[in-house]
C-alpha cells in the first residue's frame, strides 16, 4: 500500500458515496410531500421520507435496492473473499501461538464488521413495507450506535490489561457478593 494508491483509494470512495448521495436527493427531491411532514424515525433516512410521499416511489425504490445492493454486496463478497485468503495465510502458519495471535486479531475485526453488514442487511436488502416501524428504528440504531458503541469493547478484549482489570472486577463483585 503505497500513499499514493491509499489516495486513489480515498478518492474513489468520495466519489462513489457523493454520487450516490447525489442520486438519492436528486431523485427524491423530485418526488411530492402533500401531508404530515413527519417521519416516524430517529433521522431522516431514505426508506420512512418515502414514506410520507405522495407520489409514486417505486423508481426511487428500485434505484435504492438496486444500489444498496451494488454498495452492500461488493464490498461484503470482497471482505469474504480477503478473509479466505487471510484464513489460509493463517492456517499455513507453523507455530500454535502465532495462529493464535492472528485469529485473535481477524476475529475480532470479523466480528465488528459482521454487526455492522448484517444490521444494513436487514434495513436495506431485506426491507419491507410489512416490516414494523419499530423494527426498522431498532435495526437503525444498531448500525449507527450499537456497532461504534461495541467496536472499541470488541478490540479492547484482545488486550491482556483489560482482560485481566475485567477479571479482577469480576473476582471482586463475587467476593463482595458473598458477603451481602
Amino acid at each position: 500500500m503505497t500513499n499514493p494508491y491509499c489516495v486513489k483509494l480515498v478518492i474513489i470512495c468520495w466519489l462513489a458515496a457523493l454520487s450516490m448521495t447525489l442520486i438519492f436527493d436528486t431523485q427524491i427531491s423530485l418526488l411530492l410531500f402533500c401531508g404530515p411532514n413527519i417521519i416516524d424515525h430517529f433521522f431522516c433516512d431514505l426508506l420512512p421520507l418515502l414514506e410520507i410521499a405522495c407520489s409514486d416511489t417505486s423508481i426511487v425504490r428500485q434505484q435504492i435496492y438496486l444500489l444498496s445492493i451494488l454498495l452492500i454486496i461488493t464490498p461484503t463478497i470482497i471482505i469474504i473473499i480477503s478473509y479466505t485468503k487471510i484464513m489460509s495465510s493463517i492456517l499455513r502458519i507453523p507455530s500454535t501461538t502465532g495462529r493464535q495471535k492472528a485469529f485473535s486479531t481477524c476475529s475480532s475485526h470479523l466480528i465488528v464488521v459482521s454487526i455492522f453488514y448484517w444490521t444494513i442487511f436487514c434495513v436495506y436488502i431485506f426491507a419491507t413495507k410489512e416490516k414494523s416501524s419499530t423494527i426498522s428504528k431498532i435495526s437503525s440504531l444498531l448500525y449507527i450506535v450499537f456497532t461504534p458503541m461495541v467496536n472499541p469493547i470488541v478490540y479492547s478484549l484482545k488486550n491482556k490489561d483489560i482482560m485481566k482489570a475485567i477479571r479482577n472486577t469480576i473476582k471482586k463483585m463475587t467476593w463482595f457478593g458473598n458477603y451481602l
